[in-house]
């Protein structure tokens, strides 16, 4: 009779470990969904795969997420919800004749006992057009239900065919609060002997580990290793365990908005290396690179202008690119709009511009424009007089009409003035006042 988690013949490069000699991270590898931790978006109540899960009538699915989002765990969990054999291959290490000999002890345990069995194909997207081609048959007839995982988009890595007979489930990067709660998990579970794991430690492993539970938690196994017995854990041997050094960084606090500050002034300061830096210094925080592009965006116009009017399309690409893609990815995208925004020239003209336009309005209140600029657009304008004796610049030379644009009590105010950085601009705008007959 099958078992559940059946023993096959183990994979290439592996030998059978005890339970209780694997690593911290597979101990603590959540059993149940009541265990799991992140993704609620796939396993909220009601959710299709939750209900399949629940209901042990799993289907074929390729879970696509960053490393130590629970790929594997959630793999374990579809399989032990249902009444079926669980084979397990890597496609860094199995090829054709592996799955091929799977595939037949699918058809041997179907035909014996009707038993059911779930494929788990760790790196799918290892696998090549051939050998993807070999699961086909066997995942449209339903011998098995295929569980793929990848850290790569299967729209671009799993052939066509074999993708649309699976769904696709895509997992989020843990955030640190997860992880945290994995972390403190382990250490309520008495994982770490007799040594007390302080919450600075556990914060730290939860911020640095990158969104990876198997990270952090490997970490604090070395961790605890090493200490010397009955001590508690300190910063330094995490530090040392994780290999990465503790940050003086707060998302929520001084150091958020001190290190954004000197980002833009750096960035305006046309330093590309200490706006670099000051961008490490955010992303090795974990501060939200969405929020870093909205910065981009901003400097843009406030600080680079119509010097390099270029700038703003780099920035909200980066913006763009922040949300397709995502960390890690998007830390190349925005060193690229770092770099350019710092060499960019730099006017601040039209902040000075919009700056006093502002002023005008609060301080003298918002002047009507005159008639022949109202909109005529409505019934009745014609008999008010709106938009009677408006010259259209189009049919004039040049496309520039003398006729007077600002309100009768700002005639020739100025609220913009190019700076020496926008020299075309200010040719351009000497010329235009010139010909409206307004050259003061």
């Amino acid at each position: 009779m099958d078992q559940l988690f059946e023993t096959q013949q183990e994979p290439r490069g592996r030998t059978p470990v005890p339970p209780s000699a694997s690593p911290l991270a597979a101990r603590m590898r959540p059993a149940t969904l009541d265990e799991v931790v992140g993704q609620d978006h796939l396993l909220h109540e009601g959710s299709t795969l939750r209900i399949a899960i629940e209901r042990g009538r799993p289907h074929s699915m390729v879970l696509y997420g960053p490393p130590g989002s629970g790929k594997t765990t959630l793999a374990r969990i579809v399989a032990a919800g249902a009444n079926a054999a669980f084979e397990e291959l890597s496609a860094v290490e199995a090829g054709r004749a592996e799955v091929r000999q799977v595939l037949e002890r699918a058809a041997h345990r179907r035909r014996s006992s009707g038993t059911g069995t779930i494929f788990f194909l760790d790196e799918i997207h290892r696998f090549n057009k051939a050998q993807q081609d070999t699961l086909l048959p066997a995942v449209e007839e339903g011998l098995v239900a295929l569980v793929g995982a990848t850290t790569e988009n299967p729209y671009f890595e799993v052939n066509a065919a074999l993708l649309s007979r699976c769904q696709v489930y895509e997992l989020h990067e843990l955030g640190a609060e997860h992880i945290a709660v994995l972390v403190r998990r382990a250490v309520e579970r008495g994982e770490c002997g007799d040594h007390a794991v302080p919450d600075q430690v556990i914060s730290f492993l939860a911020d640095r580990s990158g969104g990876d539970a198997r990270t952090a938690l490997s970490a604090l196994e070395l961790a605890c290793e090493t200490a010397a017995a009955g001590t508690p854990l300190s910063l330094e041997l995490a530090e040392d365990a994780l290999q990465r050094r503790a940050l003086r960084y707060d998302k929520a606090g001084d150091q958020h908005y001190d290190t954004i500050s000197a980002w833009i002034k750096a960035t305006r300061g046309s330093d590309p290396d200490a706006s670099l830096y000051y961008l490490a210094v955010m992303l090795e925080g974990g501060e939200d690179p969405r929020f870093i592009a909205r910065r981009m965006v901003v400097l843009a116009s406030e600080d680079v202008g119509n010097a390099d009017p270029r700038a703003l399309e780099v920035a909200i690409a980066a913006a763009q690119a922040v949300e397709h893609v995502g960390m890690p990815e998007c830390q190349f995208t925005l060193a690229q709009a770092a770099i350019y925004l710092s060499l960019a020239p730099k006017s601040d003209a039209a902040k000075r511009a919009i700056g006093a336009a502002r002023r005008s309005v609060v301080e003298r209140g918002a002047q009507l424009p005159p008639d022949y600029l109202r909109s005529a657009a409505y019934p009745g304008a014609a008999k008010l007089g709106r938009g009677e004796g408006y010259d259209y610049p189009h049919d004039r030379p040049g496309h520039v009409s003398g006729q007077e644009l600002m309100p009768d009590a700002l005639i020739g105010e100025r609220f913009y003035e190019p700076d020496n950085a926008e020299a075309a601009l200010r040719e351009r705008l000497e010329a235009l006042r010139r010909a409206r007959g307004s050259s003061d």
